[in-house]
Formats: C-alpha cells, sequence, structure tokens
C-alpha cells in the first residue's frame, strides 16, 4: 500500500513538473507531422523527460503510438508518466522480453499505428541502436523517423543517458525527421544510417553560442 501510493504520488509530481516546465517555455516545432502509414519512432533515452509533449505536435488526431517501456524498476513509473499523456505502452523492450514485445509491436504497426522506441534503453550503452528497432521496421517493411528536442539551458544528469532537463522559460526546438527507408540495408548500415541522422538533427538545432 505505501510504496504504491508513493509511486503514484512521484508519479503525479513529475508530471506537473513536465507541464510547468513545458508551459514556461518557448517552443519551435520542425519537420512534417506523422502521417497516416505506420511507423518506427525513435529517440535517445536521454530526451525522456519533454518527449512526450512531442505527440501533442505532431501524431495524427486518429493515430496511437505505443512507447515500448522495459521491464526495469523504472519501468513501472515511466509508464504511469506516460499514460498521463494518453500514450500507450508496450511492456518490455527489444533487448529484455523481447519476443513477447516485439509481437505486440508487430501486432500494432498491422494495425497502422507507430511504435515509438528508445534504442538504446532502458541502460545503454549510450547512444547505440538496438537490434531490435532495426528488426521491427525491416520485418514489417516500415520506415523510420527520428525524434528529438534540444534546449538553450538545461541541466545534465550524472546517468548513463546523460539526462536533460529544460530549465524554465528556456526554448526548446522539437524535430521530427522524415521517413528513413532502412529495407535494403544490413543491420549494420542501418545502425550507422540512422546514427548519422540522429547526429546532423542535433546539430541543426543545437543552440550555439
Amino acid at each position: 500500500m505505501g510504496n504504491s501510493f508513493k509511486t503514484t504520488l512521484i508519479t503525479y509530481l513529475v508530471f506537473i513538473l513536465q507541464w510547468l516546465i513545458f508551459l514556461s517555455c518557448k517552443k519551435i516545432y520542425k519537420g512534417n507531422k506523422i502521417d497516416k502509414a505506420p511507423h518506427v519512432i525513435l529517440f535517445w533515452h536521454g530526451r525522456l523527460a519533454l518527449m512526450p509533449f512531442a505527440f501533442r505536435y505532431f501524431r495524427q488526431k486518429n493515430k496511437k503510438a505505443y512507447v515500448m517501456i522495459s521491464h526495469h524498476r523504472d519501468g513501472e513509473m515511466i509508464a504511469r508518466i506516460i499514460k498521463l499523456f494518453h500514450l500507450n505502452t508496450i511492456r518490455g523492450s527489444t533487448s529484455k522480453g523481447a519476443s513477447i514485445a516485439l509481437r505486440s509491436a508487430f501486432k500494432v504497426l498491422d494495425e497502422k499505428d507507430d511504435i515509438v522506441i528508445t534504442p538504446d534503453g532502458p541502460r545503454g550503452p549510450y547512444r547505440s541502436i538496438a537490434d531490435g528497432a532495426i528488426l521491427l521496421a525491416q520485418k514489417k517493411n516500415v520506415k523510420i523517423r527520428l525524434l528529438n528536442y534540444e534546449a538553450k539551458r538545461f541541466w545534465k544528469f550524472k546517468s548513463w543517458d546523460k539526462m536533460i532537463l529544460p530549465k524554465p522559460f528556456t526554448t526548446l526546438i522539437y524535430r521530427l525527421s522524415e521517413p528513413l527507408d532502412i529495407s535494403n540495408l544490413d543491420k549494420d548500415e542501418a545502425k550507422k544510417k540512422l546514427l548519422a541522422c540522429f547526429k546532423h538533427i542535433e546539430e541543426l538545432d543545437s543552440f550555439k553560442e
């Protein structure tokens, strides 16, 4: 009972903090909104803090997004917070509990909805692309879109993912890439292409002094 109440309380406090920071910031959105075709959408684990708000802008009105959340101990709280943003979840990851999670993800794509993955989560390595993200896109012949945000001022945590939390009243740039086709690439080539595209997006939106 105590642990459940504590988890619920922390969940709502984090949710409120996210909203307070987001509402105080200036937002700039770049890239076209998600179309009706199903996609695998990737963003780095270190951008998790204010990423749910991106789907309020980029997502199609009648289209669902399912975020893959691991069974890692922090996953339950993340799943609860994501639910408050009216996003759906699939529990499991492309490494641990992969078979069940991938089957669920295949079904989501068959229904023309989107799968959202942090390809370096839940524990890294930092800025790496999990095999499952490649497998999912290639097996279902869907394109990948990369999602990112950059903040002009932020706090950076000393965590494996170098998580950033934007400071209140700063400027945020959200960007969704164009659809990326990796259907004809082998695994290593696909990873190299996605890493290069992520780097390009970050360079485009970086706030240089």
